[in-house]
């Protein structure tokens, strides 16, 4: 079918449709976001995300990472890589579990997450200061009850 001959109602208008703009709020965000920390560290999107992950956590696997971060074994395992050649994470074999290590933030690594946690804070508190008190109270909820029911849909 042509777009000409669509009705209303056969159309999906991306710039409506929920799914694309969180997608694209999402992206653009973290792309935004990525400026604090891409030319400074030389790390992309999912190495500061292992590394944020493994900063709240604490020594963890990457299995937990990825489950904390949602995100897929192989982009941890890749962004892990990366973040070893670098210098920020190192691997410890996991005791209980010789297939898996344990991943901290070596030295330079927490200085990294020091330095850049106050800078990503103080991003997120910019984008919530364009919505007044309610309505970030409203923002907090919605994205709760949207994710829950995202996660009861994949079901």
């Amino acid at each position: 079918m042509t777009h000409d001959s669509a009705t209303p109602d056969d159309t999906l208008r991306l710039e409506q449709f929920l799914p694309y703009r969180l997608s694209l709020l999402a992206e653009i965000v973290s792309r935004s976001l990525s400026r604090i920390y891409a030319d400074r560290f030389g790390i992309a999107i999912p190495e500061w995300r292992v590394v944020a992950t493994i900063g709240q956590y604490g020594p963890i696997t990457a299995k937990d990472v990825g489950t904390h971060a949602h995100m897929h074994k192989t982009k941890v395992s890749r962004a892990v890589a990366a973040l070893e050649k670098l210098g920020y994470v190192a691997r410890t074999p996991n005791e209980r579990d010789m297939r898996e290590s344990i991943l901290t933030l070596t030295p330079s690594g927490q200085a990294m997450y020091r330095e850049l946690v106050p800078e990503a804070r103080a991003f997120s508190d910019a984008l919530l200061r364009t919505l007044p008190p309610q309505r970030q109270a409203d923002l907090e909820d919605i994205l709760t009850r949207l994710q829950d029911a995202a996660e009861t849909l994949a079901r």
